[in-house]
């Protein structure tokens, strides 16, 4: 289905019943933050939101993709497998061999089909275009201060259109924006991205870079500029394919770029690319932590136009789950059957999980016929364009529901011996990620739970049975280690040990070691996880955010008997010689949490939800986007 405007859409959510409209006026200065955040961490997601006003003339929408059912939704299908099913059915047609001239012909409308989905050029204005500001202002939109430390206001959802000088092909991706002035901003695009490429192409040039941001629109091209694609391949022929229609676009109205006819907002202008960077940031972001502030360039804004009917579209990211989880959940199931097909053939089912925020920590399934094959999957995905970034991966055998946690973990308990089935290896990171030791740039791990070969085995035996008396072992534990606050297992089936402390010394990793070497009842223990003092070891998916956020793996693992120990507390200068700045929590501050508490009722949205900042607020360790080197 394509959607002619946002408009539409948000009538079609509402129509499901799966949209709140906000009367209320809310200050886009943190307050609409407060309230998505507590809407976003409701059962499947909660509701969008329509901000109906905010002070601006523009009304605001956001969660808009924040469940599985409203994702569904903007893309037209009632199911986001069904996607996938679709373009591996497609592949295989076009790729199957031909015997015959009959057969070849027979194929004609499936490659018209792929021609139909290309965008195309349209002469005149777009809807677009209604409304043309040529002297711009871009604080006149209701443009989201998101965090308490944040550097300033945020565009979070800008499709951001560039061209290679060189070649012209187009490239639509996602970077925010923070605001300056009413016509300048900074364009936060990581090295990695297409758009910082064909930035250094204009810089080789000395020439101007031109660029369009679009707003809102059909939701298919918004998911688009965030998918995964090959270089070289455009996102409005993506968005053609989802919405079964082609993208139209037309000419901007002071750059040579073009821009769809039928978004809400454009943003034109242009990039010096002789000119300084901007310090930019920082900035609360889908790690849960804040992003800290860098230099990226400037972005001068020449015009911007809209329709009379504008919606403003935003997001939100912070500790999970947030909007952005179900944005890549949608990406997960699209995408798994291209990888299968054209990578990994033995791939069966992925999972990125919503406290693993994308890139930390990733499940598949494979069709294991030979040794090593988990250690072969690992490496091929990680050198798949943005699987790179992952952090953490777990396979398991094809009989393992990878989205059943309960069957993942006793894939783990039966298959893993932990000092040869644990792997590692070095690659490019996020740059966002903050525990590496080097920026983008650190470990990763291979947990391989699938059944072994006789070749896989290790000479060490593989325990499955329970520890005896673990109320003892706790108690043991928590007695007798120096600084353990709380011992807890990770569930019933006692293999996952959290230990939470506070680490006071650069020698209490060597010394924990040494305590727990000489402590009785962990000889059926796999693995032992230690957390900050503050954290609440009995949150198993805070848990899982923290310890996979935390972690540089292969520095931060201590294989001791049977088991391994990680390290998943905050790193210092002090403690564990770590030279990079780390970053704070994101919470909300005290006076927007209790003006929206006194708000709520007026809001009109449901029965009270208490602010999750309440419940993180411990592990903020002081003011500032920056933790200080002694917290």
């Amino acid at each position: 289905m394509a959607y002619k405007s946002l408009s539409q859409f948000i009538e079609v959510l509402e129509k499901a019943g799966e949209l709140l409209r906000i009367k209320e006026y809310v200050n886009p200065d943190l307050e609409i933050t407060e309230i998505t955040d507590r809407i976003s961490k409701q059962a499947n997601g909660g509701k969008a939101l329509l901000f109906e006003n905010t002070g601006y003339d523009f009304p605001l929408l956001i969660n808009a993709f924040g469940s599985e059912k409203r994702m569904a939704l903007s893309l037209g299908v009632n199911n986001l497998d069904d996607i996938g099913t679709e373009i591996e059915k497609l592949f295989k047609k076009i790729t199957t061999p031909k015997n015959s001239i009959i057969e070849k012909l027979k194929m004609l409308p499936e490659l018209g089909k792929i021609a139909a989905f290309m965008p195309k050029n349209i002469s005149g204005r777009g809807a677009s275009q209604e409304i043309i500001h040529k002297n711009p202002d871009i604080t006149k939109l209701p443009v989201l201060t998101c965090w308490p430390s944040d550097g300033g206001k945020f565009i979070t959802l800008p499709m951001v259109i560039t061209k290679d000088p060189l070649t012209g092909i187009r490239n639509v991706g996602m970077y925010r924006m923070q605001i300056f002035d009413k016509n300048l901003t900074a364009m936060h695009w990581h090295k990695h991205k297409v758009g910082a490429r064909h930035f250094n192409e204009y810089k080789k040039l000395g020439k101007k870079m031109p660029i369009a941001v679009a707003l809102g629109g059909d939701p298919a091209i918004t998911y688009s500029a965030t998918a995964p694609l090959p270089d070289n391949m455009d996102e409005f022929m993506l968005a053609g394919f989802l919405r079964k229609q082609k993208v139209k676009l037309v000419r901007a109205i002071t750059q040579d770029i073009e821009v769809p006819a039928d978004a809400d907002i454009i943003i034109e202008g242009y990039i010096n690319p002789e000119e300084d960077f901007i310090y930019e940031g920082p900035f609360g972001d889908h790690t849960g932590f804040y992003s800290l502030a860098d230099y990226f360039p400037k972005f001068h804004i020449t015009c911007i136009t809209h329709r009379k009917d504008a919606v403003y579209p935003t997001t939100i990211v912070g500790i999970p789950p947030q909007e952005d989880a179900y944005i890549g959940k949608a990406t997960e199931r699209i995408f798994l059957a291209p990888m299968r097909l054209t990578m990994v053939p033995e791939l069966k089912d992925m999972n990125l999980p919503h406290y693993g925020v994308a890139h930390n920590l990733t499940i598949v399934s494979i069709d294991k016929t030979f040794s090593g094959q988990a250690i072969k999957v690992a490496s091929a995905l990680w050198g798949a364009g943005q699987m790179m970034f992952n952090k953490v991966l777990i396979v398991v055998d094809k009989e393992v529901n990878v989205h059943n946690y309960s069957e993942v973990y006793d894939a783990f308990i039966n298959n893993v011996t932990v000092d040869s089935d644990i792997h590692y290896s070095m690659g490019p990171l996020d740059i966002l990620d903050h525990s590496a030791s080097k920026y983008a740039f650190g470990s990763k791990m291979c947990i391989d739970a699938t059944c072994k070969f006789p070749e896989e085995l290790s000479n060490r035996e593989n325990t499955t049975a329970k520890p005896e008396n673990n109320e003892k072992l706790k108690e043991d534990l928590k007695n007798r280690i120096f600084g353990i606050e709380a011992v807890q297992f990770a569930d019933e089936k006692e293999k996952i040990l959290f230990l939470s402390a506070k680490k006071s010394n650069k020698d209490y990793i060597n010394e924990l070691q040494l305590q727990l070497k000489n402590t009785a009842g962990l000889d059926e223990i796999k693995m032992i996880i230690l957390f900050d003092k503050e954290v609440n070891i009995n949150d198993l998916a805070s848990c899982v955010w923290l310890a996979t956020g935390n972690i540089d793996p292969k520095r931060d693992s201590y294989f001791m008997n049977n088991f391994v120990l990680i390290d998943a507390t905050r790193k210092t200068l002090d403690n564990d010689n770590f030279e990079r700045n780390w970053p704070n929590i994101l919470v909300m501050d005290d006076a927007t949490v209790e003006a929206i508490d006194k708000k709520w009722e007026r809001l009109n949205i449901g029965a009270f939800i208490q602010s999750p900042s309440v419940y993180y607020r411990p592990l903020k360790m002081n003011d500032g986007a920056i933790v200080k080197n002694n917290e």
